[in-house]
């Protein structure tokens, strides 16, 4: 049985108060069978610290990420969060989402000094892409296939067609782990999970909904 990742993606989502109610609605995940899935959440940068004392404190059987990542190194950048600062709340960081690429300008030379400055600080890497013309790192730990035309739009991309990009990545670049993104929901996320390329899920919108995201990770 191969391992699934379920990541939930808040964007930029929930106040504090909210965010401690949708963690105590999936508690009962600590009762769950989960040895073939890693569910992992990535809040804002300001709600990683409750989060991770929260999933400590409830014993949750969830990871932590980040949503983005500094261009550099720590120290005069006001504004930004570097890789040394994430890896005290996160294991695995997104990097590339086209919401990223698209409302902030991120090229791939920006996006592939993130990836060397996460994986210099040992962080683990989601590198999304948007198809398989997008450029990627040598030796990402995952990738996130997130079609465009697929994000927030209720259209999700074809599970065979998703499960084509998948393919093309494992037997190209060597990626080990490939994910979908785009319009994920419970009643449609095993179709695409079934795929045998297909890794697991990058879950936005349906994320912020704790009852559904729970079923989401019921129906994987």
């Amino acid at each position: 049985m191969k391992k699934l990742f379920i990541v939930a993606n808040w964007k930029s989502n929930k106040t504090e108060s909210e965010a401690k109610e949708w963690i105590s609605k999936v508690s009962g995940l600590k009762d769950q069978d989960l040895s073939n899935k890693d569910i992992i959440l990535c809040p804002s940068f300001i709600h990683l610290p409750i989060a991770k004392t929260l999933i400590k404190e409830q014993m949750l059987p969830v990871g932590l990420g980040a949503q983005d990542i500094s261009l550099f190194e720590a120290g005069a950048y006001t504004g930004e969060v570097s890789a040394k600062q994430i890896k005290e709340f996160a294991k695995i960081v997104i990097i590339g989402h086209s919401e990223r690429r698209n409302n902030f300008g991120e090229n791939d030379d920006i996006l592939f000094k993130k990836f060397k400055l996460a994986k210099e600080n040992g962080l683990a890497v989601i590198f999304c892409v948007q198809g398989k013309e997008t450029k990627i790192p040598e030796n990402v730990d995952i990738i996130a296939y997130e079609p465009i035309n697929a994000i927030g739009t209720g259209n999700p991309d074809t599970p065979e067609n998703a499960e084509n990009v998948a393919a093309y990545f494992k037997a190209n670049f060597k990626v080990p782990a490939v994910l979908y993104g785009g319009s994920v929901t419970a009643s449609n996320v095993n179709s695409f999970t079934q795929m045998p390329n297909i890794d697991g899920i990058l879950v936005g919108k349906a994320s912020l909904d704790p009852e559904e995201f729970y079923a989401i990770i019921q129906n994987v």
